[in-house]
């Protein structure tokens, strides 16, 4: 039942991120060129919506659905991880022109050839869990 859950409320999100061109090659472009402030409002806005659920889960002790308490591991903090990490993301995304969510989403809307990019994605997690244990963390 869970599955079924989760598979609609991303089927949900898919769609909000299509109707709202967040997935769009275009407006991703515009927000590297600094031409357009839409995609920065967007993930903006998802911040801040984060930051206040999260601040108002740990405050009030919400559990799941099924009961269970959630809980949030502190991460380590080093500047070479983000830097390293934001800079290969970063690269990725401007090459692909999507990040992974909107990589699923345009596959959902029949844009096949981003299908290459997911495997390419799907591949570069395989390769850092290979490799985790002798990356700078």
């Amino acid at each position: 039942m869970r599955t079924l859950i989760y598979l609609v409320i991303g089927i949900l999100f898919g769609i909000t991120l299509f109707k709202s061109e967040a997935a769009s090659w275009f407006r991703i472009y515009e927000m590297f060129q600094f031409q357009s402030f839409k995609m920065y409002g967007i993930i903006g806005s998802s911040v801040v919506v984060g930051l206040i659920f999260v601040q108002s889960i740990k405050y009030f002790k919400i559990k799941s659905f099924y009961g269970e308490e959630i809980s949030f591991t502190p991460k380590n903090k080093s500047f070479s991880r983000y830097m390293y990490g934001g800079i290969i993301f970063g690269l990725g995304w401007a090459l692909a022109g999507a990040c992974p969510g909107p990589m699923f989403t345009l596959a959902g809307a029949g844009y096949l050839p981003i299908l290459i990019v997911a495997v390419f994605a799907v591949f570069g997690t395989f390769l850092y869990g290979l490799l985790r244990d002798k990356l700078p963390h």
